[in-house]
């Protein structure tokens, strides 16, 4: 059955993060929408951009397009969006896909949930930078984002990131309406994912979205450039329209 995906992307990155697995998507017969949020994105601005504006983004675009029917897809960063974008238009999404995404508690950041040491050298740049913004150091990238990768694919994408407004990662959000929500949800697990410390996303982010469906597939933080095949045929599977190898209930596997 065909679906409609709105793909949100992570930190640094762009709509254009997303072309390879819509590609694959479309071809497939599947729709996709891939909006580039707030303060990212060549050219635009960053100063001030709060992670509202962000989530407003995708409440626009959503909106904009009349789109129902929707399976939200947040990777990284995206995935504190989605869960604010499904409290705004709980009407028009069917399901919610993370993909090796952050899932925050209620009241918090996404700068609560990284390791300190990241935090005060990200706070340092951005108080550094002209416009409070943080961009990505390429030694953190190769090693830790996009290391299963040819090194000159790796430069390649990260001289594509943007900087990222500083303010979208120590906003506290209110997430007491998600919680309530009943919405459908997945979570995709990247084996291979050297972003956060182990354990951190998989079982750590995904154990707080309650009942969900649970799919684990090979590959990095950066698993949409290194395999858009795959990356593909797991939100497929993830939107419900078939079974999953695995679920999860809570905090059990």
């Amino acid at each position: 059955m065909a679906e409609t995906f709105v793909l949100v992307h992570g930190s640094w990155h762009g709509g254009w993060a997303w072309d390879g697995v819509r590609a694959r998507l479309e071809e497939d017969g599947h729709r996709t929408l891939a909006p580039t949020l707030a303060g990212h994105g060549s050219g635009a601005h960053r100063a001030d951009v709060r992670h509202a504006d962000c989530v407003d983004s995708v409440v626009t675009a959503i909106e904009s397009e009349g789109l129902t029917d929707v399976v939200l897809v947040g990777h990284s960063f995206g995935g504190t969006i989605i869960s604010k974008v499904v409290e705004r238009v709980p009407d028009r999404v069917k399901r919610l896909v993370y993909l090796t995404a952050f899932v925050l508690e209620d009241g918090q950041s996404v700068a609560d949930n990284l390791p300190v040491e990241q935090v005060e050298e990200f706070s340092r740049l951005a108080a550094e930078s002209r416009d409070n913004t943080v961009a990505c150091p390429w030694e953190v990238f190769r090693d830790f984002f996009m290391q299963d990768a040819r090194e000159e694919t790796a430069r390649d994408i990260w001289g594509q990131l943007c900087s990222q407004p500083y303010q979208t990662w120590t906003d506290r959000l209110d997430l007491s309406r998600f919680y309530e929500l009943e919405t459908p949800r997945s979570y995709i697990a990247c084996r291979d994912d050297l972003a956060l410390p182990p354990g951190e996303w998989h079982p750590g982010m995904s154990s707080r979205l309650g009942a969900f469906e649970l799919l684990e597939i090979p590959g990095s933080h950066e698993v949409m450039f290194t395999r858009p095949r795959e990356v593909a045929e797991s939100i497929v599977l993830a939107s419900g329209g078939h079974t999953l190898e695995e679920s999860q209930h809570g905090n059990r596997v």
